[in-house]
């Protein structure tokens, strides 16, 4: 992790999401780009026909928002943490996109706000899009944490065995922060495993992947999500990692409905990477 970008609104959502960059850039001397993205609405006339915005309106916003971000830096410089600002014009997705492409960036870190989604410009469908298009990962998180306090990663899967673009993320982000992987199968009444199965299948997944420092866990629930909330509640895990399909939507286990529900009822940050290479 030698890259990271924050998407950036001043909200207190991404405050923490600035907190947990400067730990992470800390410990893997990586550098930071805050991102803030000015959002032009479409202009039209009254006979509907589309206007150009103000520059100089927009040119003010511009630099008062440059000003605002400069001081956002000046709390890295005790630090010896590099930190970039940009400020672009355009759509959310697209922008965070472009950014991660253009900047070779290797994590995002977003702030998150449980059931509203992510605060302002970070509302609604926006994480998932995020999420589901992030050739890179995503760790969404509700509030800052010490490092040193991820000590317990909860890895929901179905135990699929052409994960290997996301194990190898994996054990990065295990070895990172030296933390142990509680693998969950959660037994759903449609994706129904007997015990002996679940366990054959299990094993066979750590073994493949080669894991270490590892616990397999096997629940039944009515849902996916009630599964992982409820496990990661009574288990006390500091963090979930989560498999996507980069471009092509999300995998069975981690649809729309099921991250959106998982982000926003958990207080855990939220690690999410590509499945497949």
């Amino acid at each position: 992790m030698k890259k990271i970008l924050v998407p950036y609104d001043f909200s207190a959502q991404a405050n923490e999401a600035f907190k947990v960059a400067l730990e992470v850039a800390s410990k893997s001397k990586a550098q930071i780009t805050l991102l803030y993205i000015l959002a032009v609405p479409p202009i039209y006339s009254g006979s509907g026909e589309p206007l150009a915005f103000d520059p100089i309106v927009y040119g003010s916003i511009e630099e008062e928002t440059k000003m605002k971000l400069d001081k956002m830096k000046d709390k890295a410089a005790g630090k010896s943490i590099k930190v970039n600002s940009e400020v672009v014009y355009g759509e959310l997705v697209s922008s965070i996109k472009n950014q991660i492409e253009t900047k070779k960036i290797d994590l995002v870190i977003m702030g998150t706000s449980g059931t509203s989604g992510l605060s302002e410009v970070f509302i609604g469908s926006n994480t998932e899009k995020i999420v589901r298009f992030s050739p890179v990962p995503v760790l969404a998180v509700r509030r800052s944490f010490a490092l040193k306090s991820i000590k317990k990663i909860l890895v929901p899967s179905t135990l699929q065995l052409n994960q290997a673009k996301f194990i190898n993320s994996l054990k990065e982000l295990q070895d990172f922060f030296d933390a142990k992987l509680h693998i969950l199968l959660v037994n759903t009444p449609i994706h129904f495993r007997t015990d002996a199965e679940a366990e054959e299948a299990m094993q066979e997944f750590a073994d493949y992947y080669e894991l270490k420092n590892y616990k397999t866990h096997f629940r039944n629930y009515p849902r996916e999500e009630d599964g992982i909330i409820d496990f990661a509640y009574t288990e006390g895990m500091d963090l979930i990692a989560m498999a996507t399909h980069a471009r092509k939507g999300l995998s069975h286990l981690f649809n729309i409905s099921v991250t959106e529900n998982v982000v926003n009822h958990i207080q855990s940050p939220i690690w999410t990477s590509c499945l497949k290479s």
